[in-house]
């Protein structure tokens, strides 16, 4: 791989606008990097996938949605947005100020046409999202000789299926598919990530890769919300409440432990019915906090005796580096990527023991003077991964 710099980047943006209004996940968080870090880099343009087809953006487009995403101020919809019937309000209002903002928009059939009309041959487009590469867009990216970067944050559709939507394995299947026949890298956020997409293609079917571990932003902790763990234990638990973040195990563990309550941040998910059921029944000492900004969030962590991972399965791991960073004691399920990321930070306790996760919420509820005396030294030697050593491996190639 030659290291060049391109006259001009392409980052897609098709995630982010279509969750536009909603709390952003560790996908949303890589995506929006990339935006703000390439507006300082040179010449960008971005790409979505509206509901009604595409539309272009130069670098001020880029440069106007990064500051809806940040600060919010969506505009007005517009007459389109009442054709696609259905359309969440907010992803309307946002889809409605592309239109406003953009160099330029198509229909699905005009994309090779309008990209070959504004953007120089040779960009390097950038997908970040796990969306938008299609067969469509990968014939259009064709036309202006575009070097395609594609980033990778799991294998999880493939290797946990059972915890996803019926056909998400099959759609996973065919972007993994499209991006080792068509990238020209593949970015992996983790070496158990590239060694996973090794596994899945075959070791000659994997186009040139780099490993650059994910940054974080240092949480900015607000005013925390009130409620009735105020001024008893608590613990926090962060991350959408689907089966793979296995909120159920907490919930049967949390009438073994010591009298601490449970603080559930994140929404709702899918194919998790008898979790739903049992946060509507309200069980004692565990309150669900969905769509809290992240100060509130960071608040909460901050303040907590810990912060509680038990997942099943991670591509990467987002909230637990925020919640070391924050220097609160993390416990969770020995998973291979945390030990990479996390090293010896966390106290790891596998789900398959649940006595060892019992008297460890139990030990920090107590506020145990050497368990926590423990758990600061190693946190206090952390030094999170950071964006500028991400961007600094992955820039130089795209």
């Amino acid at each position: 791989m030659g290291i060049t710099r391109p006259e001009a980047r392409l980052l897609d943006l098709t995630r982010l606008v279509s969750r536009a209004g909603r709390p952003m996940t560790g996908v949303d968080r890589v995506e929006f990097a990339y935006l703000r870090q390439l507006l300082e880099e040179g010449p960008l343009y971005g790409l979505v996938r509206s509901s009604l087809g595409f539309v272009l953006l130069d670098a001020a487009g880029c440069a106007q949605l990064r500051d809806r995403l940040t600060h919010g101020g969506w505009g007005p919809p517009d007459r389109l947005s009442r054709i696609k019937r259905g359309l969440d309000p907010t992803r309307a209002r946002a889809e409605a100020d592309l239109r406003r903002i953009c160099r330029d928009r198509c229909l699905p059939i005009g994309l090779s046409r309008m990209l070959r009309r504004h953007l120089p041959q040779g960009v390097h487009y950038i997908n970040t999202g796990h969306t938008n590469l299609t067969d469509r867009v990968l014939s259009a990216l064709t036309g202006v000789g575009a070097r395609i970067a594609v980033l990778i944050h799991d294998t999880i559709p493939l290797d946990a299926p059972e915890y996803q939507r019926p056909e998400t394995a099959l759609r996973f299947r065919r972007f993994l598919t499209r991006a080792a026949g068509r990238a020209d890298l593949l970015i992996c956020n983790s070496y158990q990530t590239q060694a996973d997409i090794t596994r899945h293609l075959g070791a000659g079917r994997v186009p040139p890769c780099v490993v650059a571990h994910l940054g974080i932003d240092p949480p900015v902790p607000g005013v925390a919300p009130r409620g009735p763990w105020q001024g008893a234990p608590y613990f926090v638990t962060l991350g959408t409440i689907e089966p793979r973040k296995n909120h159920a195990f907490l919930l049967d563990l949390w009438p073994e432990v010591a009298p601490a309550h449970l603080l559930i941040c994140g929404s709702r998910g899918w194919r998790n019915e008898a979790v739903f059921e049992r946060l509507d029944a309200r069980p004692e000492r565990v309150h669900e906090l969905p769509g809290l900004p992240d100060s509130e969030i960071a608040a909460l962590m901050q303040g907590a005796n810990g912060v509680l991972f038990p997942s099943l399965a991670e591509g990467y791991g987002l909230p637990p580096i925020e919640a070391a960073a924050l220097g609160v004691p993390v416990v969770c399920n020995d998973l291979s990527i945390y030990r990479e990321i996390l090293e010896d930070i966390p106290i790891y306790a596998p789900v398959t023991d649940r006595y060892l996760w019992a008297t460890t919420i139990s030990m920090l509820a107590k506020d145990d003077r050497a368990a926590q005396s423990a758990s600061a030294d190693r946190i206090r030697e952390f030094a999170p991964p950071t964006w500028e050593a991400h961007f600094k491996t992955v820039l130089n190639l795209i």
